[in-house]
């Protein structure tokens, strides 16, 4: 509360009290009263009301920023209400009631909308998992029976089933946990699933893959110095959800399609150092400008490649960023002129360290 407001607020009580003792002033010397005692009850007077204006003041002061801070505490402001002690000034009272009546009515309308976007979300989910039936249908039909235009069918139904999985995973986005299964992934079968899924596109465009495994320099001394064998698939295995890395996976390669070079290549790598595994996923496309670097993972963000490729939705990095964050797993993105690095950090807490070695 400002303390300026307040004492604009307080004049006309302080117009009436000088009006009152002026009045009284008056009245006193008139009836022959002298003039120190007049004055000195025109001090105490003045001295009362002046301290409980004050006192008034201080412990109005201290119980509305008790409210403030509590406010600022709640997360849904419009809770208020239920935390509050229920005033007892009949004008505060007032007040009262209405934040009681507008927290209502926000409940009621948030609860409202809830149900529409659970039943929007739900009517989503059964709609894609319905189409994907003649997405599967038609994938069989071209694949037994080939024709020249077969492959180039292919590869388009694997783009429908790419944005279908995208709308999918969107819906699902905001309750990953309720579709969590975190296991020992090996980091390699993940990659081999991936361009199993979009074996088509990468055929169409002629992209060559390249995979390979590192093991840092720290940690294979160790190993020859315990006699432990190494293991390479062992050193790639991660802790996380296959299914969700997979869609990461998905979109990037997507991307190094829509975006490639005249002879695309197409390079994965995962890097094992002691408390970490990276997986890098790198091809030698376009690039992305510098300028764009710092937005790519924003929604609905497409930047300058993206207005050159007219289907660019501006979702698939979005996803891929959001559901890094919500499996633990860090995403970066390099370009330097020419071709994308996608890094994904897979972060080992001291427990896994333990139970590995």
């Amino acid at each position: 509360m400002s303390t300026k407001q307040y004492v604009k607020n307080q004049i006309p009580v302080v117009l009436l009290h000088l009006s009152g003792m002026l009045a009284l002033a008056v009245f006193l010397l008139v009836n022959g009263n002298p003039l120190q005692s007049v004055l000195f009850i025109l001090f105490v007077w003045l001295t009362v009301s002046a301290v409980y204006l004050i006192f008034v003041y201080r412990m109005r002061k201290r119980h509305l920023n008790r409210l403030l801070e509590l406010t600022e505490q709640l997360e849904e402001k419009y809770l208020i209400p239920e935390v509050m002690t229920v005033p007892e000034q009949a004008d505060e009272q007032v007040f009262y009631q209405i934040l009681k009546m507008a927290e209502k009515s926000m409940l009621e309308q948030t609860g409202k909308i809830q149900r529409e976007r659970k039943e929007y979300k739900e009517y989503i989910e059964q709609w894609i998992h319905e189409v994907k039936t003649p997405i599967t249908a038609m994938k069989l039909l071209c694949e037994n029976n080939r024709f020249s235009f077969t492959k180039d069918l292919l590869a388009e139904l694997e783009h429908v089933n790419q944005y279908t999985e995208q709308a999918l995973y969107y819906a699902r986005s905001e309750h990953t946990e309720k579709d969590y299964c975190i296991r020992e992934v090996k980091l390699t079968d993940v990659i081999h699933q991936a361009i199993a899924d979009n074996k088509y596109l990468l055929r169409q465009c002629n992209m060559v893959i390249q995979i390979e495994t590192e093991i840092n320099d720290v940690e294979q001394s160790e190993n020859k110095q315990t006699g432990l064998k190494e293991d390479g698939d062992r050193e790639c295995t991660v802790y996380t959800d296959d299914k969700w890395v997979r869609f990461i996976l998905n979109q990037m390669i997507g991307n190094a399609v829509k975006y490639r070079a005249r002879k695309p290549t197409l390079h994965f790598s995962v890097i094992k150092t002691n408390d970490a595994v990276a997986l890098a996923v790198k091809d030698n496309g376009t690039g992305i400008p510098q300028s764009d670097l710092p937005r790519i993972f924003e929604k609905g963000f497409t930047g300058q490649n993206g207005r050159t490729e007219k289907s660019s939705t501006g979702m698939g990095l979005y996803l891929c960023k959001r559901l890094c964050d919500k499996l633990g797993i860090g995403l970066t993105a390099c370009s330097q002129g020419r071709g994308t690095t996608m890094l994904l950090t897979f972060r080992m807490n001291d427990f896994i360290i333990g139970v590995r070695s």
